[in-house]
């Protein structure tokens, strides 16, 4: 059994753990804990469990994964509070492991509360580094001086780092980590396999070809002026996710009130195929920072597993990646130039199925296997106490 610190929970926003933990169920059991709730907890972000008490919730989610959501004193995430944060989930996991009846293989945490102290002898403690921590401190609002005492403090306590782009590597190599493995993220293909039996979404009926999509969060990490010029140029804009109402609170507006542009807010994973559906290229439109840069984008892979033609910034996850099949522009201009290029083949079968076979071999079930094979996870373990 692995037990995963998540970042997320899981009834929220699938993210790279959610996705990674997923396939890993189908090479050895696995122990979810959600990020901690408390008393002071909105309930948007309780997904059913209650204000009252502290005893933390376990839920099996499927044959071979189950699910804690741990308890916290109120604000549990400030600095001084955070050390208890730890010890409860600490604590809770193991309770949750001896009502199961199990002994962990390993424990993944999937960001730097304190987790991975304190285990037996034989547990592999592996931090799972999907961001650069510190460098999106000040995107999260946190001081980044501590974010980096915490990095320190998670390298030192982890026997192995899996990091998701070259940059995160190298970074946690020269900081001295035990072990750092490079297993970027990845794709569900599955989603997509019946792409062509799918509607296009409807709230894109209006829209004129070529149609460029862009799914994730539009935030600081997003490039406005490339978005803008791409509507400037007449190509109609699909936008998939939610708007940080930080960034560009007054020209993002007026880009979505645009003829050519629509905005469907954040929509649940499932309803993603539709949306891709309907678009004709899939854009990374992300700005040049160190946090971009360490980053993987979720967003390029999955354009590809829906055999749609991608458009990416320059990042070195691109490079990485290293394949015609996604174009790299930087400036308003070169994007136009790509995004219009793309769209006269997106529909080429050949092209179509090249991009589908490539995203298979960066698959979500892919990247599990590779995890459980560094963990010694190739076949099912079930130990027990």
């Amino acid at each position: 059994m692995i037990v995963v610190f998540a970042g997320t929970s899981w009834d929220g926003v699938a993210g790279s753990d959610r996705l990674l933990a997923t396939e890993l169920a189908a090479h050895t059991d696995v122990l979810w804990v959600d990020p901690p709730i408390s008393a002071a907890t909105p309930d948007r972000y309780r997904y059913g469990a209650s204000r009252l008490g502290m005893t933390p919730l376990l839920r099996r989610v499927s044959p071979s994964s189950h699910r804690l959501t741990p308890r916290a004193l109120p604000m549990h995430t400030r600095p001084y509070v955070k050390v208890s944060t730890a010890a409860l989930l600490r604590s809770q996991a193991r309770r949750a492991l001896r009502r199961l009846g199990r002994r962990p293989a390993a424990v993944m945490a999937c960001n730097l509360v304190d987790v991975l102290r304190g285990w037996e002898p034989g547990v592999t403690k592996v931090l799972y580094g999907t961001d650069d921590f510190v460098a999106g401190a000040a995107l999260m609002g946190h001081d980044a001086d501590r974010v980096a005492a915490d990095e320190r403090r998670q390298l030192a306590n982890a026997d192995l780092v899996v990091a998701i782009s070259t940059v995160l590597a190298e970074r946690w190599t020269s900081m001295g980590a035990r072990r750092v493995e490079l297993i970027p993220n990845g794709v569900q293909t599955s989603a997509y396999r019946d792409l062509s039996l799918l509607s296009p979404a409807p709230e894109a009926g209006g829209l004129a070809s070529p149609v460029a999509g862009v799914i994730g969060q539009f935030s600081d990490r997003t490039d406005f002026d490339l978005l803008a010029a791409l509507a400037d140029d007449g190509i109609s804009l699909l936008l998939v996710g939610p708007h940080d109402a930080r960034w560009e609170p007054e020209r993002f507006p007026r880009l979505v009130a645009r003829p050519n542009v629509v905005w469907v807010g954040r929509q649940p994973f499932e309803k993603v195929p539709s949306f891709l559906r309907a678009v004709d290229v899939g854009v990374t439109p992300y700005r040049d920072t160190p946090f971009n840069r360490a980053s993987f984008p979720l967003k390029t892979l999955e354009y590809l597993g829906a055999g749609k033609p991608a458009v990416s910034t320059d990042l070195p996850a691109v490079h990485w990646l290293d394949s015609p099949l996604v174009r790299v522009a930087n400036t308003p201009k070169e994007l136009v130039a790509a995004v219009r290029e793309a769209a006269a083949e997106s529909s080429v079968p050949e092209l179509v199925a090249a991009r589908r076979e490539f995203a298979e071999q960066h698959s979500w079930t892919q990247r599990a296997a590779t995890l459980a094979s560094v963990l010694g996870l190739s076949h099912r373990h079930h130990n027990t106490l």
